[in-house]
């Protein structure tokens, strides 16, 4: 299902298990959209997933409760929920969420599971930012990574993140 947001198209995936993906149009690691299958509405998991991600950038919704089914190793599973206890309007750094994992040392491999995140914005890897609080590697691009931080914090800016 391909549906409008300030962030341009989005399509969203599903499988037997509930939401699978949730790509922007400029999705760096998006499969070939002729992949997907037919795109039709009355999907009760496509339709709830296009309703809360409508009433998030309404300024409605700060957590969502759509069924998710990523695709992914154990640990990208690990990361992808950890992501998810990253509260609403807050940024942690790609060590901070190793740490959360067990193991400090783990920056690198959270931070290349956090880049394969196929559910955006709903599983929040857009609330990752690099050790010194710069805007680094965000698979929708840093404009919309920018973007998803300013509508959950207002009051963010880009300096405001390195102290």
């Amino acid at each position: 299902m391909v549906f409008d947001s300030p962030l341009g198209p989005l399509t969203a995936v599903e499988n037997d298990a509930g939401l699978a993906a949730v790509y922007m149009a400029v999705h760096k690691r998006r499969p070939a959209l002729e992949t997907f299958g037919e795109r039709v509405s009355g999907s009760p998991v496509l339709d709830a997933a296009a309703e809360q991600l409508g009433e998030y950038f309404a300024g409605q919704r700060r957590e969502f409760s759509v069924p998710l089914a990523p695709a992914g190793s154990e640990f990208q599973h690990r990361v992808w929920a950890a992501l998810r206890e990253i509260p609403f309007g807050e940024l942690r750094t790609y060590g901070e969420l190793a740490a959360m994992l067990g193991d400090p040392s783990m920056a690198q491999a959270v931070g290349s599971a956090n880049g394969r995140n196929p559910i955006s914005i709903i599983v929040p890897c857009h609330r990752v930012v690099g050790a010194d609080g710069s805007l680094v590697g965000y698979a929708g691009g840093l404009d919309s990574k920018q973007f998803l931080l300013e509508l959950e914090n207002p009051a963010w800016t880009h300096t405001e993140a390195l102290f």
